[in-house]
Parts: C-alpha cells; sequence; structure tokens
C-alpha cells in the first residue's frame, strides 16, 4: 500500500493507493499516530485509489478515530467506491463517519 500525506489547511489529507490489509494496517496506524504526536487533529482520508480494505483496516480507522474524539479531532472520509465503499456500508461506517464523495468537497466543510 502506498500512503501519500500532505496538510491542506487545517487537515492532513492521505491519499491511500493499494490494499489496506492487516500487513499494511500497522504501517497507516503509525503514520496517523505520528502525525497526532505533532498536533494535528483532523485527517481527510481519500480513498480514491484504495483498492480493498480489510477488518484490520477498518480496526485502524476506528482505534485513530477515538485517539482524535480525545483531542477533539475528527476523520472525514471522501472516494469511496466499489469493494471499499461495499465494506464500509455492511460494516455501519457509513453512519459513524463524515463522507464526502471527493477530497475536494471535504475539505471546503473541514
Amino acid at each position: 500500500m502506498q500512503i501519500d500525506a500532505t496538510k491542506e489547511g487545517n487537515a492532513i489529507v492521505m491519499s491511500l493507493k493499494g490494499r489496506l490489509d492487516a500487513a499494511a494496517s500497522s504501517e497507516f496506524e503509525t503514520k496517523l499516530s505520528d502525525w497526532i504526536s505533532k498536533g494535528d487533529s483532523n485527517f481527510l482520508l481519500n480513498f480514491t485509489d484504495l483498492e480493498y480494505i480489510s477488518s484490520a483496516g477498518l480496526r485502524s480507522i476506528l482505534a485513530t478515530s477515538k485517539k482524535l474524539k480525545e483531542r477533539n479531532g475528527k476523520i472525514f472520509l471522501a472516494g469511496l467506491r466499489g469493494p471499499v465503499e461495499e465494506v464500509f456500508k455492511i460494516s455501519g461506517f457509513m453512519s459513524i463517519f463524515k463522507v464526502f464523495a471527493t477530497a475536494e468537497a471535504a475539505l471546503k466543510e473541514i
């Protein structure tokens, strides 16, 4: 999995490409924790190029969300499509997180 992160406004935009599975979720969670330790608290996860997400990936997102709640931070999602969107619908995560069609639309709201 490839993770590109940039700071845009008051949010860290993380664009994920490939598969967020058990092997990649540890690296993903570490990168999020690094940004949080620097004081950042708003994250936009851009899943436009994400092909697959496993329960380990979902768990990483949820665990990070709980950490951010303590700091009044949030995770926003954008670009869900195909099998990744299905997993988010089935798991109920669509009702937990604010979801946008595109990263651009999300950045206007953050």
